[in-house]
């Protein structure tokens, strides 16, 4: 595999190489894993404000001994008036071992790699509303720490399903893996037509018996100009509180992509509580990117 832009490039697999890579570069010592990749390259280019996923991608990178560099949109030649296909080309031309691109455009990333040497790997760090793989992949690690069999679980899915990215890939994961047990809850407005058949009708609905809950926030910044929610409202119908969680199963893990809205769409209770793994999947975040970086460039 050259490329890693959405969930589908891979197979089960390769999740499952993936998963005892990240296994393997845990166990071994800081001095051999920065050795493991010393003298490879990378560039970050995020058309969009991140933070949990450029710092773990800059932090993998480096516990890898890749030297790697982030272009500031800010100072970047665009604000010349210089284009995105000539941006693309001009860092191709530096000849890096590895691209990392967040861009607000859905499935662009098909568009660069066009642009792509051979040798030059192309990490997708999330496309518009499509896919975001690389948070799949942490995720699915983070579930498998406490839960094997991916085909049992019942997964569930709460929020701006719509805008978001991350639910498209999870979905896209878990069936890899064998799971058919996906369940999703919004606004009717923002279930998309492919995901419909897997829309539960109340929220307890969605969450009853439920080993994996994952909260969405809403993406305003995705939303069309003629799209509207009502936010006053969103906690009550949309939010994870702890009496809701009571639904799920007692040893239900509670997961949020990030960053979250407290007291939008999950109570701080939960978030804090003994349930979530926010953070777990925040330390994996780095964990997996290294797996990632060291499956394309080893």
């Amino acid at each position: 595999m050259q490329h890693l832009l959405a969930m589908n490039d891979l197979t089960a697999s390769d999740i499952q190489l993936l998963f005892e890579r990240a296994d393997y570069l845990q166990r071994i010592k800081t001095a051999e894993r920065r050795q493991r990749l010393l003298g490879k390259t990378a560039l970050c280019l995020f058309y969009e404000n991140s933070t949990r996923t450029l710092m773990s991608f800059q932090l993998a990178a480096q516990n890898l001994g890749i030297q790697i560099s982030t272009l500031s949109m800010a100072y970047s030649s665009t604000q010349k008036g210089e284009t995105f296909d000539d941006t693309i080309k001009t860092l191709a031309a530096m000849g890096p071992d590895a691209l990392i691109m967040r861009h607000p455009e859905s499935h662009i990333h098909q568009h660069v790699k066009a642009y792509l040497p051979e040798g030059i790997q192309l990490i997708n760090a999330g496309d518009g509303q499509n896919q975001h793989p690389s948070q799949t992949l942490l995720d699915l690690y983070t579930i498998r720490q406490r839960k094997n069999n991916f085909e049992q679980l019942k997964v569930t899915v709460i929020g701006d399903i719509k805008h978001s990215r991350v639910a498209n890939s999870l979905i896209d994961g878990l069936t890899l893996l064998g799971n058919n047990n996906i369940h999703i809850y919004g606004p009717t407005n923002l279930i998309p037509v492919q995901h419909r058949n897997k829309s539960a009708d109340t929220f307890q609905e969605a969450i009853t018996d439920s080993d994996v809950v994952v909260m969405l926030r809403i993406q305003k910044e995705r939303f069309a100009t003629d799209e509207s929610i009502d936010i006053e409202s969103w906690y009550q119908q949309y939010g994870l509180d702890c009496q809701k969680l009571k639904w799920a199963k007692p040893d239900a893990m509670v997961l949020h992509p990030g960053p979250m809205n407290r007291g939008v769409e999950i109570a701080s209770e939960v978030a804090d509580g003994p349930q979530s793994f926010i953070l777990q999947q925040v330390k994996n975040g780095v964990l997996m990117r290294q797996a990632i970086f060291d499956y394309l460039l080893h």
